[in-house]
């Protein structure tokens, strides 16, 4: 009779959020995978758990730890997945040894437990009855924007998962990409120092620099698109000379304008350039 894998949730920071369930599988499970050996010992010894055999199953060794694992469950075991934090295949080693599962076949039930991002976007305070998990944004600045463009039509709440050295840069794209959109940013869910952020890509940015940086693990949440508002009648060009006529800076004047058609700034920016003889 073929085994499990259970895909087991643990805590992203506080240990009183592990579930009973979560420690029942861990004490039952014949095996454990785990991303990192040392910080899984860790957890087990918290709650109890010992002689457990432990192996890794990181984004270097994933596929050969897969076919291996399939070979136990089919042979009768109880394996346990887990990875350093939240649950395994979200962002995280795994997604590739329930694949492999599910083409064998064999049974896979999840253990839910702690999610960052599920956490961050209860407490944002931004929309929720819909919302788009994009993982990490890209690590270079080119890649980052292109992603961020192509996002900037989704109306559901984005929900990122962000380093503390380029949170910054990310701000000042978004800032530029998407205009004064409400914004939340969730630092260290569960621990010590946990605490959401509020305001604009503008208005955290300053914030961020005042502080001299952030720590700690980050999700950054940006509230959806606005539905474009009815095409202004005046011309483009026209309507931004007559906001500097009235004491507007030529880039506040292309925000007004921006605002007024749903459009970002920087496509205003560049209409008008295209405009000029």
């Amino acid at each position: 009779m073929a085994g499990v894998l259970y895909l087991v949730g643990t805590p992203i920071g506080n240990l009183e959020d592990m579930t009973y369930r979560a420690v029942r599988i861990l004490r039952e499970a014949n095996i454990i995978a785990c991303e990192d050996t040392r910080r899984t010992r860790g957890l087990l010894s918290h709650f109890g758990i010992a002689g457990k055999k432990l192996i890794s199953c990181h984004e270097h060794n994933e596929d050969a730890r897969a076919a291996e694992l399939v070979k136990r469950v089919e042979a009768g075991e109880k394996v346990a997945l887990v990875s350093d934090a939240g649950m395994p295949a979200v962002s995280d080693p795994g997604y590739r040894v329930v694949r492999a599962m599910a083409e064998a076949g064999l049974r896979v039930e999840p253990i839910p437990g702690p999610s960052a991002a599920i956490a961050a976007v209860a407490a944002s305070g931004l929309p929720t009855d819909a919302f788009r998990f994009c993982s990490f944004l890209p690590a270079k600045a080119s890649q980052r924007r292109k992603a961020l463009a192509a996002l900037a039509e989704e109306t559901a709440t984005l929900v990122f998962y962000e380093a503390p050295h380029r949170i910054r840069q990310a701000l000042a794209d978004l800032e530029e990409l998407f205009g004064d959109r409400p914004i939340a940013i969730a630092r260290e869910l569960t621990k010590l120092h946990e605490e959401i952020l509020r305001g604009t890509p503008a208005s955290l940015g300053t914030l961020i620099d005042e502080r001299g940086g952030l720590k700690g693990e980050l999700v950054l949440l940006v509230s959806g698109a606005r539905e474009k508002q009815p095409a202004i009648e005046i011309p483009l060009e026209e309507r931004v000379a007559d906001l500097t006529a009235a004491g507007a800076s030529r880039m506040d004047a292309i925000k007004q304008a921006a605002r007024e058609r749903g459009l970002g700034k920087r496509e205003v920016y560049e209409q008008l350039e295209r405009l000029k003889p």
